[in-house]
C-alpha cells in the first residue's frame, strides 16, 4: 500500500481543505501537524515543508515519491487518481464552474476574510494602528456580507453549488467557516446559504474540520472575540 503523508496548520483551512477531500474518498493518510503559534506564526519553517514547497506553506501532500502542494491541485490529483466517489462534476463546461467556484472561495472571498485574522490576536499597543486594523476588518465584514448575498442567490431551488456536492463545496466550506470562526457576518441572514452551511456541518467530513479548527482556537488563540 502506497504510503500518504500530509503536512497541515492547525489554523490552515486550506489544509482542511484537502482533509476533507481524503475523508470523502474514503483515503488513509498520516497527518502531521506543523508548528504555529500567534506570536510567530509557522517560523521557523517546517524543514519539510519548506523542501517540497518554494512558497514554504502547507497544506503538502506526499505520495509515495510524488510530492504535491497547493489544496487545489492537491484535490485535482486526488480526483484524477481516484475518481470514486467523485467530487468533480462530469463534463468539461460543469468542472470548469466548480473550479471557479473553488477559485472564489480560495480568491475572491478569503481577500477581505484576511482582514478579519487580527482577530484571533490581542490588540497591538499602538492605538493607531489597532484602529486601522479594526477600521478594515469593518469594512471586511461589510464585503463579506456583499458576497454572502450572491451566494445566497445563486443556492436557489440547489442543495450544493454545483448540484451535487462536490470540490466546489469543500473549498467554500472552509472559507465561509473561517467567517463565522472569525467573528464576520452571520450566514443566519442569508437562508439558503445558512441550509448549505448546516447541510455541510452535517457531513463527517467537514463536521471534524470544524471540531478540529475549534480546538486549535481554544489552544492557540484565547483572544478570539
Amino acid at each position: 500500500m502506497t504510503e500518504r503523508m500530509l503536512y497541515v496548520g492547525p489554523l490552515s483551512l486550506f489544509s482542511r481543505k484537502v482533509e476533507i477531500a481524503l475523508r470523502e474518498k474514503g483515503l488513509l493518510y498520516a497527518r502531521e501537524l506543523v508548528p504555529f503559534t500567534q506570536a510567530k506564526g509557522y517560523s521557523p519553517k517546517h524543514p519539510a515543508v519548506a523542501a517540497a514547497n518554494p512558497l514554504k506553506k502547507v497544506p503538502v501532500l506526499v505520495e509515495g515519491d510524488l510530492t504535491l502542494f497547493d489544496s487545489t491541485v492537491i484535490l485535482e490529483y486526488l480526483e484524477d487518481a481516484y475518481p470514486e466517489p467523485p467530487l468533480y462534476p462530469k463534463g468539461a463546461k460543469a468542472r470548469a464552474k466548480c473550479r471557479l467556484v473553488e477559485l472564489e472561495a480560495d480568491e475572491i472571498l478569503f481577500a477581505p476574510v484576511r482582514n478579519l485574522l487580527y482577530r484571533t490576536e490581542p490588540p497591538l499597543a499602538d492605538g493607531a494602528r489597532q484602529a486601522a486594523r479594526e477600521e478594515a476588518g469593518i469594512q471586511a465584514d461589510a464585503e463579506i456580507d456583499r458576497q454572502f448575498a450572491g451566494l445566497d442567490q445563486r443556492l436557489a431551488a440547489r442543495d450544493y453549488f454545483c448540484g451535487a456536492f462536490s470540490a466546489a463545496d469543500i473549498g467554500m466550506f472552509m472559507t465561509v467557516l473561517f467567517t463565522q470562526r472569525l467573528k464576520g457576518p452571520r450566514v443566519s441572514g442569508h437562508p439558503r446559504l445558512a441550509s448549505w452551511y448546516g447541510l455541510m456541518l452535517n457531513r463527517p467530513s467537514c463536521a471534524k474540520a470544524a471540531e478540529e479548527i475549534a480546538a486549535a482556537d481554544r489552544e492557540l488563540s484565547p483572544d478570539l472575540r
